[in-house]
């Protein structure tokens, strides 16, 4: 289950953008630019989905369903941070906007994987046994048995 849509993903990008994520060819035809960027898309969602649940499967049982808004939303913004990072980020532009917005997404996720916040609404119960558990053999000595020795 993807955290977030093409098309949610989609509207987040400008028709302008799209030919550089494509490649150098131009292309004027809008359908066959769709046909082209959908699977680019879809493959920045999948590794959007799965570096969120990268960071959320230590305290969360993954993948998420349903899925809280705020893990919509930066599913959205991690994939559209992943398409652009392919064309590399100019820091001096508008693009650095998506890198503000990864960050942003990462920091959120690394604040939920230490237990400092919590997505709220997820069932913890079912989580994966990630941890360690501890098991002991009965005491044998207490202060009272060892009284006198």
């Amino acid at each position: 289950m993807a955290y977030c849509t093409k098309d949610e993903v989609r509207e987040m990008i400008k028709d302008d953008a799209l030919n550089a994520l494509i490649g150098d060819t131009y292309i004027d035809d809008p359908i066959e630019r769709e046909e082209l960027v959908t699977p680019i898309i879809e493959e920045a969602i999948a590794d959007a989905d799965g570096e969120i649940d990268g960071y959320l499967a230590k305290r969360y049982p993954v993948p998420l369903d349903p899925a809280p808004k705020v893990i919509n939303k930066f599913a959205k913004d991690i994939a559209v941070y992943n398409l652009f990072s392919r064309l590399g980020i100019d820091e001096g532009s508008e693009q650095k906007n998506y890198l503000n917005r990864y960050n942003a997404a990462v920091k959120f996720l690394t604040l939920v994987a230490e237990g400092k916040v919590s997505l709220g609404t997820v069932d913890t119960t079912k989580a994966a046994n990630t941890g360690f558990a501890v098991r002991s053999n009965q005491r044998l000595f207490t202060r009272d048995s060892l009284r006198g020795m």
